[in-house]
């Protein structure tokens, strides 16, 4: 349990870092490939029907069959039933036994009739003796009065279900990220396949105009040629953007469980709503609060505790009750009743060191519990800190993406204008549209990037379930207002 919190830490920590602004390829996935996050179990066969789903509906079904979340609720099984074992050693045992026994003895085989009795000669009795039967029914109970190292051990085992109850809750957590993330990720690279399609078009009406004029003798061939190299340059990268989108939709399809095949369409677009800034202060006291992992790794330190405890207390006495109660006979209607009350007290002397290596066991395991729990403070602190720095540095982002976006748009204007009046070639056409490409791209990146880091913030304080929901939500319903 404690490695898989600090992998879900780890995976956060790369969704955290420094994002790539204006890069022209999609973001690579932080998540590694065989992580379990990135995979699902498929619910139910793929229908003729498409599939529409908003955020929150991909959210939603995400959290019902994501891998990760599903083993993170065996999880919670597993030491739920630990924790019993551990109670059947303090709590009282009740058991009962019937027997019908039917038995024939042969005196001979057991060597009786070679015994030498003087006066008396075994040749004369029968060896075998029987058959004869007898029949007994009996319950025991047995309770333990006074054992330590039982009771704190089932109270470790009881800290360990409360572990796997927030790693459970964390892993939600982390679902939400890895779903958020490969939602926004396939609405970018639509919303690139969407650009570069418009870019195609332009360059196309570039090229049938640099045509026109070759004929016309108005221009010359090198302006055709170079309008035509850029018109398929553009039609190799909407192929290159159509793959990556289909691609992208595989993945986002593996991590919220629909089967394989099914058609389906995300009907939102990338999202941008600037929300008020967050302290480090308010962040970090919320993040100590609700983050899963860290109270996890709470419990788990206190489950450490318990069985240093328990081993401890492997030098002291233990006390139990042992008593049966049951009627017994030749036959079950000719039977009398009887019992056995027993007290037990046994006191440890030598153990030949194994108290002694228990002990140094649970104190290693205590120390490291001490150890990773002061670290994962420390990482929630850089993870808070971090998100922060990326929602401040994506907004900027955004607002000069887009003022970036409006200027190289006028470019291109004022550039296909002067070629078309001959005052320039296309050189500065060809130009202006690279330049439109990368502020398209820009800004797509910018509102990816900005959306994941507001996951990633709610994530570091410990929100991200209930504060992406809450904010998807107040969307769909400004969005109702607004119509």
């Amino acid at each position: 349990m404690i490695a898989k919190r600090f992998a879900l830490t780890g995976a956060l920590a790369l969704l955290s870092a420094p994002f790539a602004f204006g890069q022209s390829t999609l973001p690579s996935n932080p998540l590694q490939p065989q992580s379990s996050y990135t995979g699902s179990v498929p619910a139910g066969k793929p229908t003729p029907e498409v599939i529409k789903l908003s955020f929150i509906d991909a959210l939603e079904r995400g959290l019902k069959q994501n891998l990760g979340a599903l083993l993170a609720t065996n999880g919670i099984e597993a030491a739920q039933g630990e924790k019993w074992k551990k109670l059947g050693d303090v709590l009282p045992n009740l058991t009962t036994d019937t027997t019908e026994t039917a038995e024939q003895v042969n005196l001979a085989q057991t060597g009786f009739t070679k015994i030498s009795v003087p006066g008396f000669s075994f040749s004369s009795v029968n060896p075998i003796v029987g058959p004869f039967g007898y029949f007994d029914t009996r319950a025991y109970l047995s309770v333990p009065l006074f054992n330590l190292n039982a009771w704190n051990s089932a109270r470790s085992a009881e800290q360990s279900v409360r572990a796997s109850q927030h790693s459970y809750k964390d892993a939600r957590e982390l679902v939400i990220l890895v779903v958020g993330y490969n939602y926004l990720q396939t609405i970018s690279a639509a919303s690139r396949v969407e650009t570069v399609e418009a870019q195609v078009k332009t360059a196309e009406a570039l090229s049938n105009q640099a045509a026109d004029q070759l004929k016309a003798g108005t221009s010359p061939a090198i302006d055709s040629l170079r309008a035509r190299v850029e018109f398929q340059t553009r039609q190799q990268q909407l192929i290159s953007a159509r793959n990556d989108y289909e691609k992208q939709r595989i993945a986002f399809a593996r991590t919220i469980g629909l089967p394989p095949g099914q058609a389906f369409e995300l009907t939102e677009k990338i999202p941008y709503d600037p929300q008020p800034p967050v302290t480090v202060d308010e962040a970090l006291q919320r993040a100590y609060t609700m983050r899963a992992d860290y109270l996890s790794a709470e419990s788990q330190m206190h489950a450490a505790e318990l069985a240093r405890r328990a081993a401890s207390a492997e030098y002291y006495p233990t006390l139990s009750f042992d008593g049966n109660y049951g009627v017994g006979g030749p036959m079950p209607d000719r039977t009398h009743g009887s019992f056995e009350v027993m007290g037990s007290l046994k006191v440890p002397i030598f153990q030949g060191g194994k108290t002694h290596g228990d002990v140094l066991q649970a104190d290693s395991n205590l120390a490291n519990s001490r150890a990773q729990l002061a670290n994962l403070k420390s990482q929630i602190d850089q993870d808070v800190r971090d998100a922060l720095f990326d929602v401040q540095s994506a907004t900027d982002q955004v607002t000069v993406a887009r003022s970036n976006l409006d200027l190289a748009s006028q470019t291109l204007d004022q550039a296909r204008d002067r070629f078309s009046a001959g005052v320039t070639d296309n050189i500065e056409v060809v130009q202006a549209q690279d330049a439109l490409a990368a502020a398209n791209e820009s800004l797509i990146s910018s509102l990816f990037n900005y959306n994941v880091a507001r996951i990633s913030l709610a994530r570091s304080e410990g929100i991200a379930e209930t504060g992406v929901m809450q904010y998807l939500k107040g969307r769909a319903d400004a969005t109702k207002d607004g119509n």
